[in-house]
């Protein structure tokens, strides 16, 4: 396990307590509150409407953070209405980020599959949206196939990308968000603490989450994560598999554990919270671009096995898909680094 090193941003022990837990959870439901009054002011999630979008984000964000203060210091509340809670913010964040998701991943693939192809200009927002990788397979001549390829992924994706709206739009509607809106009402002004719990340390139960953290990472081929491009990944991408990869599950639960550390960092200090330590913020960085690039690859093999397709349009897929394995080593490679950083001690 990889050992805690004092923080600046850290208080002292004994010095947050459990009334500064009640404290972040009525601030964070009352930004969700206000980011659903703005929602519902918006147009309630129009697709292209800029502050419905924003809104939408925010919803997600207080979401995830009452969600994360629930599951971090449940020992501190009533523990049934956490779980339960905790379990109905997971279904309304999911279903609010689904439609952002699709967009996203279509962007990516699109700029992914032009950059392939050897086009000298980038196609729409993607190019202002996702990043260029930092190292690219062997280029290959996929200008037959990655138009159809790119038609084949926009159908598909544009598709799932409506029904995920027109999902969000109904669970927006419904009685369980409407069930869910008042359960967020009461939190912002009567937190159900535990007895005894408004005086008890929460410096347990976040040293728990950064235990929880460090152990999953501990458990990481890291050492292999030291080879930034594994040639490996290039030769495998070729042969497509739609399922996702069995190695990605770790990591992908790494960067839920590493995001409940950082927002566990900030209940004691409230709105005081000082600035996020960078190295947890490229670590996380890192995690997100992984997250990505393995969603996208699975995109990119599940279009692959469409029935009657061009082989040369099968082909620019199975690039594709590659090229976002590829991605995923690449990420492993900057979270290593990052964490590596992170956890060795100033001298």
């Amino acid at each position: 396990m990889a050992p805690r090193h004092p923080d600046p941003a850290d208080s002292e022990p004994g010095e947050a307590t459990g009334e500064a837990l009640a404290a972040h959870l009525r601030a964070r439901s009352t930004e969700f509150l206000r980011a659903l009054r703005l929602h519902r002011e918006t147009g309630n999630g129009a697709s292209g409407a800029d502050g419905s979008a924003e809104a939408a984000r925010a919803l997600r964000r207080s979401a995830r953070r009452v969600s994360a203060g629930l599951y971090t210091f449940r020992g501190l509340l009533d523990p049934d209405w956490a779980d339960e809670t905790r379990a109905e913010l997971a279904w309304v964040s999911g279903t609010l980020g689904l439609e952002h998701a699709c967009a996203a991943r279509l962007d990516r693939l699109l700029l992914a599959l032009h950059r392939l192809s050897g086009a000298t200009t980038a196609p729409g927002p993607a190019a202002t949206t996702v990043p260029a990788p930092t190292k690219a397979p062997p280029a290959v001549p996929l200008t037959v196939g990655a138009a159809r390829a790119a038609a084949l992924l926009d159908r598909r994706l544009t598709l799932a990308r409506a029904r995920a709206h027109s999902t969000a739009l109904e669970a927006l509607g419904s009685a369980r968000f409407h069930a869910l809106a008042d359960r967020i009402a009461v939190l912002a002004s009567d937190v159900p603490l535990a007895p005894g719990a408004a005086g008890a340390d929460l410096g347990p139960y976040a040293a728990a989450a950064e235990d929880r953290l460090n152990s999953a990472v501990a458990a990481l081929p890291l050492v292999t994560a030291g080879h930034p491009y594994n040639a490996q990944a290039l030769a495998d991408g070729l042969s497509p598999d739609p399922a996702p990869h069995p190695q990605d599950g770790p990591w992908h639960q790494v960067r839920l554990l590493l995001r409940l550390h950082r927002y566990a960092r900030e209940v004691p200090h409230g709105a005081t919270a000082p600035a996020e330590d960078p190295r947890l913020r490229a670590a996380g960085h890192a995690l997100n671009r992984h997250r990505d690039a393995a969603e996208a690859a699975v995109a990119a093999a599940q279009a692959a096995r469409t029935a009657r397709i061009a082989p040369a349009t099968a082909y620019a897929l199975g690039v594709l898909h590659a090229d976002q394995r590829h991605e995923v080593e690449a990420a492993r490679f900057a979270f290593q680094q990052a964490w590596q950083r992170r956890t060795v001690p100033a001298r």
